[in-house]
Protein backbone atom coordinates (compact mmCIF):
# COMPACT_ATOMS: atom_id res chain seq x y z
CA UNK A 1 0.00 0.00 0.00
CA UNK A 2 1.63 3.28 -1.18
CA UNK A 3 5.06 1.60 -1.22
CA UNK A 4 6.37 3.72 -4.10
CA UNK A 5 5.09 6.99 -2.63
CA UNK A 6 6.45 6.13 0.82
CA UNK A 7 9.88 5.37 -0.62
CA UNK A 8 10.06 8.63 -2.58
CA UNK A 9 8.83 10.78 0.31
CA UNK A 10 11.40 9.12 2.57
CA UNK A 11 14.18 10.04 0.13
CA UNK A 12 12.85 13.59 -0.21
CA UNK A 13 12.68 14.19 3.54
CA UNK A 14 16.11 12.58 3.95
CA UNK A 15 17.60 15.64 2.20
CA UNK A 16 17.19 17.66 5.42
CA UNK A 17 19.03 15.10 7.54
CA UNK A 18 22.20 16.51 9.00
CA UNK A 19 21.20 20.16 8.51
CA UNK A 20 21.37 22.25 11.66
CA UNK A 21 18.46 24.48 10.70
CA UNK A 22 15.69 24.95 8.16
CA UNK A 23 16.44 27.51 5.43
CA UNK A 24 14.72 28.66 2.24
CA UNK A 25 17.28 26.75 0.20
CA UNK A 26 17.15 23.32 1.87
CA UNK A 27 13.35 23.48 2.24
CA UNK A 28 13.00 24.32 -1.46
CA UNK A 29 15.14 21.31 -2.44
CA UNK A 30 13.19 19.00 -0.14
CA UNK A 31 9.75 20.19 -1.24
CA UNK A 32 10.70 19.95 -4.90
CA UNK A 33 11.22 16.22 -4.34
CA UNK A 34 8.05 15.95 -2.22
CA UNK A 35 6.02 17.54 -5.04
CA UNK A 36 7.63 15.18 -7.55
CA UNK A 37 6.76 12.19 -5.34
CA UNK A 38 3.11 13.30 -5.14
CA UNK A 39 2.88 13.84 -8.90
CA UNK A 40 4.37 10.38 -9.51
CA UNK A 41 1.64 9.01 -7.22
CA UNK A 42 -0.91 10.56 -9.61
CA UNK A 43 -1.90 13.42 -7.31
CA UNK A 44 -3.40 16.39 -9.16
CA UNK A 45 -0.74 19.03 -9.97
CA UNK A 46 -2.60 21.92 -8.30
CA UNK A 47 -3.20 19.85 -5.15
CA UNK A 48 0.48 18.85 -5.01
CA UNK A 49 1.60 22.46 -5.53
CA UNK A 50 -0.78 23.85 -2.89
CA UNK A 51 0.31 21.10 -0.49
CA UNK A 52 4.03 21.92 -0.77
CA UNK A 53 3.29 25.66 -0.50
CA UNK A 54 1.49 25.12 2.83
CA UNK A 55 4.29 22.89 4.10
CA UNK A 56 6.90 25.51 3.19
CA UNK A 57 4.97 28.30 4.94
CA UNK A 58 4.75 26.23 8.13
CA UNK A 59 8.35 25.01 7.97
CA UNK A 60 9.89 28.47 7.47
CA UNK A 61 7.75 29.87 10.25
CA UNK A 62 8.71 27.17 12.76
CA UNK A 63 11.49 27.37 15.28
CA UNK A 64 13.18 24.00 15.49
CA UNK A 65 12.86 22.66 19.01
CA UNK A 66 16.03 21.50 20.71
CA UNK A 67 14.63 17.96 20.81
CA UNK A 68 13.96 17.92 17.04
CA UNK A 69 16.20 17.89 14.00
CA UNK A 70 15.01 19.84 10.93
CA UNK A 71 14.28 16.55 9.17
CA UNK A 72 12.09 15.39 12.05
CA UNK A 73 10.21 18.68 12.10
CA UNK A 74 9.60 18.47 8.36
CA UNK A 75 8.25 14.91 8.71
CA UNK A 76 5.81 16.16 11.38
CA UNK A 77 4.62 19.05 9.21
CA UNK A 78 4.21 16.82 6.13
CA UNK A 79 2.32 14.26 8.23
CA UNK A 80 -0.05 16.91 9.60
CA UNK A 81 -0.69 18.34 6.13
CA UNK A 82 -1.24 14.88 4.62
CA UNK A 83 -3.75 14.15 7.38
CA UNK A 84 -5.67 17.35 6.63
CA UNK A 85 -5.52 16.75 2.88
CA UNK A 86 -7.11 13.31 3.33
CA UNK A 87 -9.89 14.61 5.57
CA UNK A 88 -8.51 15.34 9.03
CA UNK A 89 -10.73 13.21 11.25
CA UNK A 90 -12.38 9.85 10.54
CA UNK A 91 -16.04 10.18 9.51
CA UNK A 92 -18.53 7.55 10.62
CA UNK A 93 -21.43 6.14 8.64
CA UNK A 94 -24.95 7.47 9.28
CA UNK A 95 -27.08 4.68 10.80
CA UNK A 96 -29.93 6.83 12.09
CA UNK A 97 -32.77 5.44 9.98
CA UNK A 98 -35.11 2.54 10.74
CA UNK A 99 -34.25 0.96 8.45
CA UNK A 100 -31.13 2.86 7.44
CA UNK A 101 -30.98 2.94 3.64
CA UNK A 102 -27.50 2.97 2.06
CA UNK A 103 -27.15 3.51 -1.70
CA UNK A 104 -23.97 2.20 -3.35
CA UNK A 105 -22.81 3.96 -6.53
CA UNK A 106 -19.79 3.68 -8.80
CA UNK A 107 -18.42 2.44 -12.09
CA UNK A 108 -18.45 -1.17 -13.25
CA UNK A 109 -15.36 -2.99 -12.02
CA UNK A 110 -14.85 -0.74 -9.01
CA UNK A 111 -15.66 -3.58 -6.62
CA UNK A 112 -19.08 -2.19 -5.69
CA UNK A 113 -20.93 -5.51 -5.35
CA UNK A 114 -18.15 -7.15 -3.33
CA UNK A 115 -17.86 -4.12 -1.07
CA UNK A 116 -21.62 -4.08 -0.52
CA UNK A 117 -21.12 -7.53 1.01
CA UNK A 118 -18.12 -6.38 3.05
CA UNK A 119 -20.12 -3.44 4.39
CA UNK A 120 -23.05 -5.72 5.27
CA UNK A 121 -20.65 -8.06 7.07
CA UNK A 122 -19.03 -5.12 8.90
CA UNK A 123 -22.40 -3.77 10.08
CA UNK A 124 -23.55 -7.26 11.09
CA UNK A 125 -20.44 -8.24 13.07
CA UNK A 126 -19.17 -4.88 14.36
CA UNK A 127 -22.37 -2.85 14.74
CA UNK A 128 -24.79 -5.66 15.63
CA UNK A 129 -27.12 -4.75 12.74
CA UNK A 130 -29.41 -6.93 10.64
CA UNK A 131 -28.63 -5.87 7.04
CA UNK A 132 -30.48 -6.67 3.82
CA UNK A 133 -28.59 -6.63 0.51
CA UNK A 134 -30.58 -5.47 -2.52
CA UNK A 135 -29.69 -6.43 -6.11
CA UNK A 136 -30.52 -3.46 -8.34
CA UNK A 137 -27.91 -4.14 -11.03
CA UNK A 138 -30.22 -5.43 -13.75
CA UNK A 139 -27.74 -5.15 -16.63
CA UNK A 140 -24.43 -6.84 -15.82
CA UNK A 141 -24.54 -10.61 -16.50
CA UNK A 142 -24.62 -12.64 -13.28
CA UNK A 143 -24.66 -9.51 -11.09
CA UNK A 144 -27.70 -10.71 -9.13
CA UNK A 145 -26.19 -14.17 -8.73
CA UNK A 146 -22.88 -12.62 -7.55
CA UNK A 147 -24.67 -10.71 -4.79
CA UNK A 148 -26.49 -13.88 -3.71
CA UNK A 149 -23.15 -15.70 -3.50
CA UNK A 150 -21.65 -12.86 -1.44
CA UNK A 151 -24.71 -12.82 0.83
CA UNK A 152 -24.44 -16.58 1.32
CA UNK A 153 -20.79 -16.26 2.38
CA UNK A 154 -21.60 -13.83 5.18
CA UNK A 155 -25.05 -15.10 6.15
CA UNK A 156 -26.94 -12.00 4.97
CA UNK A 157 -30.26 -12.16 3.06
CA UNK A 158 -30.33 -10.79 -0.49
CA UNK A 159 -33.49 -9.26 -1.98
CA UNK A 160 -33.83 -9.53 -5.76
CA UNK A 161 -36.50 -9.53 -8.46
CA UNK A 162 -34.85 -11.12 -11.54
CA UNK A 163 -37.88 -10.55 -13.75
CA UNK A 164 -38.27 -6.89 -12.80
CA UNK A 165 -36.22 -4.51 -14.95
CA UNK A 166 -37.08 -1.38 -12.99
CA UNK A 167 -34.39 -0.68 -10.35
CA UNK A 168 -36.55 2.02 -8.70
CA UNK A 169 -39.37 -0.48 -8.04
CA UNK A 170 -36.92 -3.15 -6.84
CA UNK A 171 -35.37 -0.74 -4.34
CA UNK A 172 -38.76 0.48 -3.07
CA UNK A 173 -40.06 -3.08 -2.70
CA UNK A 174 -36.89 -4.09 -0.86
CA UNK A 175 -37.37 -1.33 1.70
CA UNK A 176 -40.96 -2.50 2.28
CA UNK A 177 -39.65 -6.06 2.70
CA UNK A 178 -37.04 -4.81 5.20
CA UNK A 179 -39.64 -2.99 7.30
CA UNK A 180 -41.93 -6.03 7.34
CA UNK A 181 -39.17 -8.47 8.33
CA UNK A 182 -37.13 -6.61 10.94
CA UNK A 183 -34.11 -5.56 8.86
CA UNK A 184 -32.57 -2.34 10.20
CA UNK A 185 -30.11 -1.65 7.34
CA UNK A 186 -30.81 -1.84 3.60
CA UNK A 187 -27.77 -1.78 1.27
CA UNK A 188 -28.78 -1.11 -2.35
CA UNK A 189 -26.25 -2.30 -4.94
CA UNK A 190 -26.86 -0.34 -8.14
CA UNK A 191 -25.70 -0.89 -11.72
CA UNK A 192 -22.37 0.41 -12.93
CA UNK A 193 -21.07 1.14 -16.41
CA UNK A 194 -17.63 1.04 -17.99
CA UNK A 195 -17.67 4.83 -18.19
CA UNK A 196 -19.78 7.72 -16.96
CA UNK A 197 -22.80 8.12 -19.25
CA UNK A 198 -26.04 10.06 -19.09
CA UNK A 199 -28.30 6.99 -19.04
CA UNK A 200 -26.54 5.56 -15.99
CA UNK A 201 -26.55 8.91 -14.21
CA UNK A 202 -30.28 9.41 -14.83
CA UNK A 203 -31.10 5.90 -13.59
CA UNK A 204 -29.16 6.14 -10.34
CA UNK A 205 -30.46 9.69 -9.79
CA UNK A 206 -34.02 8.32 -10.09
CA UNK A 207 -33.29 5.54 -7.57
CA UNK A 208 -31.71 8.10 -5.25
CA UNK A 209 -34.72 10.41 -5.47
CA UNK A 210 -37.23 7.57 -4.96
CA UNK A 211 -35.71 5.96 -1.86
CA UNK A 212 -34.08 9.04 -0.24
CA UNK A 213 -31.13 7.11 1.28
CA UNK A 214 -29.67 8.09 4.62
CA UNK A 215 -26.22 7.44 3.20
CA UNK A 216 -25.04 7.54 -0.43
CA UNK A 217 -21.58 6.08 -0.93
CA UNK A 218 -19.37 6.28 -4.00
CA UNK A 219 -17.17 3.21 -4.55
CA UNK A 220 -13.97 3.76 -6.48
CA UNK A 221 -11.01 1.59 -7.45
CA UNK A 222 -7.95 3.24 -5.87
CA UNK A 223 -5.71 1.81 -8.60
CA UNK A 224 -7.29 4.08 -11.24
CA UNK A 225 -5.50 7.08 -9.72
CA UNK A 226 -6.48 10.52 -11.02
CA UNK A 227 -9.27 9.02 -13.17
CA UNK A 228 -10.93 7.94 -9.92
CA UNK A 229 -10.99 11.55 -8.73
CA UNK A 230 -12.52 12.79 -12.00
CA UNK A 231 -15.22 10.09 -11.86
CA UNK A 232 -15.98 10.97 -8.24
CA UNK A 233 -16.56 14.59 -9.25
CA UNK A 234 -18.99 13.55 -12.01
CA UNK A 235 -20.99 11.37 -9.62
CA UNK A 236 -20.98 13.97 -6.86
CA UNK A 237 -22.33 16.64 -9.21
CA UNK A 238 -25.42 14.46 -9.77
CA UNK A 239 -25.86 12.60 -6.47
CA UNK A 240 -24.20 14.84 -3.89
CA UNK A 241 -23.01 11.65 -2.18
CA UNK A 242 -22.05 11.49 1.50
CA UNK A 243 -18.76 9.65 1.36
CA UNK A 244 -16.21 7.69 -0.63
CA UNK A 245 -15.12 4.05 -0.41
CA UNK A 246 -11.68 3.22 -1.80
CA UNK A 247 -11.27 -0.39 -2.89
CA UNK A 248 -8.17 -2.41 -3.85
CA UNK A 249 -5.82 -0.46 -1.60
CA UNK A 250 -3.93 -3.72 -1.10
CA UNK A 251 -2.80 -3.59 -4.73
CA UNK A 252 0.20 -1.76 -6.17
CA UNK A 253 -1.64 1.54 -6.04
CA UNK A 254 0.06 4.91 -6.47
CA UNK A 255 -2.16 6.51 -3.86
CA UNK A 256 -3.26 9.59 -5.81
CA UNK A 257 -6.96 8.91 -5.32
CA UNK A 258 -6.70 8.59 -1.53
CA UNK A 259 -4.72 11.82 -1.27
CA UNK A 260 -6.64 13.93 -3.81
CA UNK A 261 -10.28 12.89 -3.63
CA UNK A 262 -11.28 14.76 -0.44
CA UNK A 263 -9.82 17.99 -1.77
CA UNK A 264 -11.69 17.72 -5.10
CA UNK A 265 -15.19 16.66 -4.00
CA UNK A 266 -15.03 17.83 -0.36
CA UNK A 267 -16.49 14.51 0.80
CA UNK A 268 -14.75 12.21 3.29
CA UNK A 269 -13.30 8.78 2.57
CA UNK A 270 -15.29 6.58 4.97
CA UNK A 271 -14.03 3.06 4.31
CA UNK A 272 -11.20 1.30 2.50
CA UNK A 273 -10.96 -2.20 1.08
CA UNK A 274 -7.69 -3.93 1.94
CA UNK A 275 -8.04 -7.42 0.45
CA UNK A 276 -10.32 -9.99 -1.11
CA UNK A 277 -11.80 -11.50 2.06
CA UNK A 278 -15.16 -10.30 3.38
CA UNK A 279 -13.41 -9.09 6.55
CA UNK A 280 -10.99 -6.91 4.55
CA UNK A 281 -12.68 -3.59 5.30
CA UNK A 282 -11.35 -0.77 7.48
CA UNK A 283 -12.72 2.56 8.63
CA UNK A 284 -10.54 5.23 7.00
CA UNK A 285 -8.44 7.20 9.50
CA UNK A 286 -6.54 10.01 7.70
CA UNK A 287 -3.96 10.36 10.49
CA UNK A 288 -3.20 6.63 10.52
CA UNK A 289 -2.90 6.56 6.72
CA UNK A 290 -0.51 9.52 6.84
CA UNK A 291 1.62 7.60 9.35
CA UNK A 292 1.73 4.61 7.03
CA UNK A 293 2.57 6.68 3.96
CA UNK A 294 5.52 8.17 5.87
CA UNK A 295 6.69 4.74 7.04
CA UNK A 296 5.65 5.22 10.68
CA UNK A 297 3.38 2.17 10.77
CA UNK A 298 -0.08 2.01 12.33
CA UNK A 299 0.15 0.43 15.76
CA UNK A 300 -3.33 1.55 16.83
CA UNK A 301 -5.02 -0.34 13.96
CA UNK A 302 -2.81 -3.36 14.63
CA UNK A 303 -3.86 -3.39 18.29
CA UNK A 304 -7.54 -2.97 17.35
CA UNK A 305 -7.36 -5.97 15.03
CA UNK A 306 -5.72 -8.00 17.80
CA UNK A 307 -8.49 -6.97 20.21
CA UNK A 308 -11.14 -8.16 17.74
CA UNK A 309 -9.60 -11.64 17.61
CA UNK A 310 -8.75 -11.88 21.32
CA UNK A 311 -10.83 -14.39 23.26
CA UNK A 312 -10.47 -14.02 27.04
CA UNK A 313 -11.73 -17.52 27.85
CA UNK A 314 -9.31 -19.11 25.38
CA UNK A 315 -6.49 -16.99 26.80
CA UNK A 316 -7.24 -18.29 30.32
CA UNK A 317 -7.13 -21.89 29.08
CA UNK A 318 -3.86 -21.20 27.28
CA UNK A 319 -2.41 -19.60 30.41
CA UNK A 320 -3.11 -22.75 32.40
CA UNK A 321 -1.52 -24.93 29.71
CA UNK A 322 1.61 -22.80 29.67
CA UNK A 323 1.82 -22.91 33.47
CA UNK A 324 1.63 -26.72 33.36
CA UNK A 325 4.08 -26.91 30.45
CA UNK A 326 1.30 -28.44 28.28
CA UNK A 327 1.48 -25.92 25.42
CA UNK A 328 1.29 -28.03 22.24
CA UNK A 329 1.15 -27.72 18.47
CA UNK A 330 -2.67 -27.54 18.48
CA UNK A 331 -2.36 -24.39 20.60
CA UNK A 332 0.37 -23.08 18.30
CA UNK A 333 -1.90 -23.67 15.29
CA UNK A 334 -4.77 -21.86 17.04
CA UNK A 335 -2.52 -18.83 17.57
CA UNK A 336 -1.63 -18.83 13.85
CA UNK A 337 -5.33 -18.95 12.93
CA UNK A 338 -5.97 -15.91 15.13
CA UNK A 339 -3.17 -13.97 13.45
CA UNK A 340 -4.48 -14.90 9.99
CA UNK A 341 -7.92 -13.55 10.89
CA UNK A 342 -6.35 -10.14 11.54
CA UNK A 343 -5.75 -9.62 7.81
CA UNK A 344 -3.24 -10.28 5.05
CA UNK A 345 0.36 -10.51 6.21
CA UNK A 346 1.74 -7.69 4.05
CA UNK A 347 -0.85 -5.30 5.47
CA UNK A 348 -0.09 -6.36 9.04
CA UNK A 349 3.66 -5.95 8.55
CA UNK A 350 3.04 -2.46 7.15
CA UNK A 351 1.41 -1.50 10.47
CA UNK A 352 4.60 -2.17 12.43
CA UNK A 353 6.74 1.00 12.59
CA UNK A 354 9.85 0.60 10.44
CA UNK A 355 8.98 -2.92 9.29
CA UNK A 356 7.49 -1.84 5.97
CA UNK A 357 10.70 -0.03 5.01
CA UNK A 358 12.96 -2.82 6.28
CA UNK A 359 11.03 -5.48 4.34
CA UNK A 360 10.07 -3.44 1.27
CA UNK A 361 11.87 -5.83 -1.12
CA UNK A 362 10.64 -8.96 0.65
CA UNK A 363 7.57 -10.61 -0.86
CA UNK A 364 5.18 -11.55 1.94
CA UNK A 365 2.57 -14.02 0.76
CA UNK A 366 -0.88 -14.39 2.31
CA UNK A 367 -0.19 -18.11 2.66
CA UNK A 368 3.05 -17.54 4.57
CA UNK A 369 1.92 -20.06 7.21
CA UNK A 370 0.90 -22.83 4.82
CA UNK A 371 4.07 -24.94 5.34
CA UNK A 372 3.77 -24.66 9.13
CA UNK A 373 0.09 -25.64 8.98
CA UNK A 374 0.86 -28.59 6.69
CA UNK A 375 3.59 -29.87 9.04
CA UNK A 376 1.39 -29.60 12.14
CA UNK A 377 -1.57 -31.23 10.40
CA UNK A 378 0.68 -34.16 9.41
CA UNK A 379 1.36 -34.91 13.07
CA UNK A 380 -0.73 -37.37 15.07
CA UNK A 381 -2.95 -36.00 17.88
CA UNK A 382 -0.46 -37.44 20.39
CA UNK A 383 2.47 -35.69 18.70
CA UNK A 384 0.64 -32.37 18.60
CA UNK A 385 -0.22 -32.51 22.31
CA UNK A 386 3.20 -33.84 23.37
CA UNK A 387 5.94 -32.58 20.97
CA UNK A 388 8.67 -34.37 22.95
CA UNK A 389 7.45 -37.61 21.31
CA UNK A 390 8.73 -36.47 17.90
CA UNK A 391 11.98 -38.26 17.17
CA UNK A 392 13.97 -38.53 13.91
CA UNK A 393 11.78 -41.34 12.54
CA UNK A 394 8.59 -39.36 13.23
CA UNK A 395 10.10 -36.20 11.70
CA UNK A 396 10.83 -38.12 8.49
CA UNK A 397 7.21 -39.31 8.34
CA UNK A 398 5.86 -35.82 9.08
CA UNK A 399 8.05 -34.28 6.36
CA UNK A 400 6.78 -36.78 3.78
CA UNK A 401 3.17 -36.33 4.85
CA UNK A 402 3.34 -32.52 4.63
CA UNK A 403 5.34 -32.34 1.40
CA UNK A 404 8.18 -30.52 3.14
CA UNK A 405 11.84 -31.26 3.93
CA UNK A 406 13.05 -32.64 7.24
CA UNK A 407 15.08 -29.42 7.67
CA UNK A 408 11.80 -27.46 7.66
CA UNK A 409 10.34 -29.78 10.31
CA UNK A 410 13.49 -29.31 12.43
CA UNK A 411 13.24 -25.55 12.01
CA UNK A 412 9.60 -25.54 13.12
CA UNK A 413 10.46 -27.71 16.14
CA UNK A 414 13.21 -25.27 17.09
CA UNK A 415 10.92 -22.22 16.67
CA UNK A 416 8.20 -23.94 18.65
CA UNK A 417 10.63 -24.71 21.47
CA UNK A 418 11.84 -21.09 21.56
CA UNK A 419 8.25 -19.80 21.54
CA UNK A 420 7.27 -22.17 24.36
CA UNK A 421 10.18 -20.91 26.49
CA UNK A 422 9.34 -17.29 25.70
CA UNK A 423 5.68 -17.76 26.63
CA UNK A 424 6.73 -19.51 29.83
CA UNK A 425 8.88 -16.47 30.69
CA UNK A 426 6.00 -14.12 29.86
CA UNK A 427 3.79 -16.25 32.09
CA UNK A 428 6.20 -15.84 34.94
CA UNK A 429 6.22 -12.09 34.44
CA UNK A 430 2.44 -11.86 34.52
CA UNK A 431 1.88 -11.92 30.72
CA UNK A 432 -0.32 -14.40 28.91
CA UNK A 433 0.48 -14.48 25.21
CA UNK A 434 1.14 -12.22 22.27
CA UNK A 435 -2.55 -11.74 21.46
CA UNK A 436 -3.33 -10.97 25.10
CA UNK A 437 -0.51 -8.45 25.34
CA UNK A 438 -1.56 -6.65 22.16
CA UNK A 439 -5.23 -6.67 23.09
CA UNK A 440 -4.45 -5.04 26.42
CA UNK A 441 -2.71 -2.04 24.86
CA UNK A 442 -5.85 0.00 24.27
CA UNK A 443 -3.90 3.26 24.22
CA UNK A 444 -1.36 1.98 21.72
CA UNK A 445 2.25 1.12 22.42
CA UNK A 446 3.41 1.99 25.96
CA UNK A 447 5.82 4.93 26.21
CA UNK A 448 9.47 4.05 26.58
Amino acid sequence: MFDNLSDKLDKALHLLKGHGKITDVNVADTLKEVRRALLDADVNFKIAKDFTTRVKEKAIGENVLTTLQPGQLMVKIVKDELTELMGGDATGINLSGNPTVILMSGLQGSGKTTFSGKLANFLKTKKNKKPLLVACDIYRPAAINQLHVVGGQIGVEVYSEPENKNPVEIAQNAIKHAKANGFNVVIVDTAGRLAVDEEMMNEIANVHKAIEPHETLFVVDAMTGQDAVNTAKAFNDRLNFDGVILTKLDGDTRGGAAISIKSVVNKPIKFIGTGEKMEAIDVFYPNRMADRILGMGDVVSLVERAQEQYDEEEARKLQKKIAKNEFGFDDFLAQIQQIKKMGNMKDLVGMIPGAGKALKDVEIEDDAFKHIEAIIQSMTPAERSKPSLIDVKRKTRIAKGSGTKIEQVNQLMKQFDQMSKMMKMMQGGGGKNMMKAMAGMKGGMPKM
